[in-house]
């Protein structure tokens, strides 16, 4: 997610300065305190407008990715990238109208036997569009290096390691697997040397985006999932098996970096999360670890790692018991120890990152009903800064896939009919919906994977990761 301003405070936690408070007699200072308490209140921040329609592949290059402005009207070329407007293909280009309808055709085959070697998930006609198009979208925002950009705007063209494991889970889970290796093979070959991630990379393998943002310690718990969920995916054989051998050393690496990051209380240490402005322990980063640990205490028994398996495990409980201290006793919410606000990592508790629960279906419940939008979909948590009637698509699908995997079917479809219905001119989904108009950018990788997640629980109960007997 692109950052957001940071967090303030819940209004009940805001403290006023003694010294402000006593001058306060004066008329002066009366407006001071007044703007001070105003500006702590969320939902302040200026709403973005859309910065573009979608994305467009240049017909004779599939890599040649360029973003649709707002104020651009046509259609894609069925089942592809390649957009036509009344002048002719988006963007133009200097060759002869033959030869670009003789690439645009060609396009549009390649894309069509792609989506043909996996599935293309969803219920009906409408589903099943909103799917099409952000299988083409994952498709055209991964790189030749395997790198998927989170979107094409320049603030968003870097791959994020949690983006990118949820777009290869996704690709994964439609069949098409040989993608989502590539977006591991790519995490892999960005992996720290402590078996951690920076926040974001170039795209192109030139390494971390250096801009001081810290590194995103939830990292070490995507990608293992994002393994796990490979994995479970793949067709029998000893061909998926092969290829996890070589991904080994990553897993290792970033679930003995997850084992390190607990305190003694079980909980990890504090790092940015999600959210991108927290220096706060928080749901957002324990949950995922929990997920990451997990998956690679199965993955090592399905290697025949037991020593692996068994510290793992015991990491794993040993994170679910602070979890369960910290956050269990005051409804799962963002931060440990205390009421805090509802958010919708609560999601990340349950299937398919880990059995169901009643006491986190029940947080579910709370978190969905706090987050609701007026218009329709979700903020990202209670005291999310920014403005109060845009919800967040990523966040609202997580609702989707939750409720989806513990079979509430009719719930998961009405989130999803309201996501397809708030897409983009050019049905894309975007990253915001603001007074029911999409915003921001669009497409969104991370909000493409979770639809797609979501609308294959529709149809079949995903793999849940297993609680591991250490």
């Amino acid at each position: 997610m692109f950052s957001p301003p940071p967090r303030p405070a819940p209004a009940a936690a805001i403290s006023v300065p003694a010294t402000l408070t006593a001058l306060c007699s004066t008329a002066l200072c009366l407006v001071a305190l007044c703007c001070l308490l105003v500006t702590a209140i969320p939902g302040r921040a200026a709403a973005p407008g859309l910065l573009e329609e979608g994305i467009a592949q240049q017909p004779c290059d599939r890599d040649a990715i360029v973003g649709v402005p707002v104020r651009v009207r046509g259609a894609y070329q069925a089942d592809s990238g390649v957009l036509r407007t009344a002048g002719g293909f988006y963007p133009r280009q200097g060759r002869p109208r033959p030869a670009l309808d003789a690439c645009a055709r060609a396009s549009q085959r390649a894309a069509r036997r792609w989506l043909s070697d996996g599935v293309i998930p969803g219920r009906g006609p409408l589903m099943r569009s909103m799917a099409a198009r952000a299988l083409l979208d994952l498709r055209l925002l991964q790189r030749p290096d395997g790198a998927i950009v989170a979107g094409w705007q320049p603030q968003w063209r870097y791959a994020w390691p949690r983006d990118s494991s949820w777009a290869a889970a996704a690709l994964a889970g439609t069949g098409h697997g040989h993608d989502a290796l590539r977006i591991l093979r790519f995490l892999q070959r960005v992996q720290l040397a402590d078996g951690t991630w920076a926040a974001r990379y170039w795209p192109g393998g030139s390494g971390p985006v250096r801009d001081g943002r810290p590194g995103e310690l939830d990292a070490v718990g995507w990608v293992p999932w994002a393994v796990w969920s490979w994995l479970a995916a793949a067709p029998p054989g000893g061909g998926a098996v092969r290829q996890l051998v070589k991904l080994w050393p990553m897993v290792e690496a970033a679930a003995d970096a997850a084992d390190d990051s607990l305190t003694p209380v079980g909980l990890p240490r504090a790092s940015m999360d999600y959210w991108e402005d927290s220096v706060q322990v928080t749901l957002g980063t324990c949950a995922p670890l929990l997920a990451g640990l997990r998956s690679a205490a199965d993955i090592a028994r399905t290697l025949g790692m037991r020593a692996q398996e068994l510290r793992w495990a015991r990491a794993a409980a040993r994170l679910s018991a602070g979890i369960d201290a910290a956050f269990g006793r005051f409804g799962y919410d963002r931060l440990p120890y205390g009421r805090s606000g509802p958010e919708a990592a609560v999601t990340f508790l349950g299937p398919p990152f880990a059995p169901a629960g009643a006491r986190v279906g029940r947080a579910v419940e709370v978190a969905e009903r706090a987050l609701a939008v007026p218009g329709g979909g979700l903020r990202p948590g209670a005291y999310w800064p920014g403005n109060a009637a845009t919800a967040w698509t990523a966040e609202t699908a997580f609702f989707a896939l939750y409720q989806a995997e513990t079979g509430r079917y009719r719930a998961a479809g009405q989130i999803l009919d309201w996501l397809a219905a708030h897409r983009t001119r050019l049905s894309e989904l975007p990253e915001q919906v603001t007074d029911g108009h999409p915003a921001s950018v669009a497409p969104l990788a991370w909000t493409d994977a979770v639809v797609l997640l979501a609308l294959l629980a529709q149809g079949h109960h995903l793999p849940t990761v297993p609680v591991p007997v250490g």
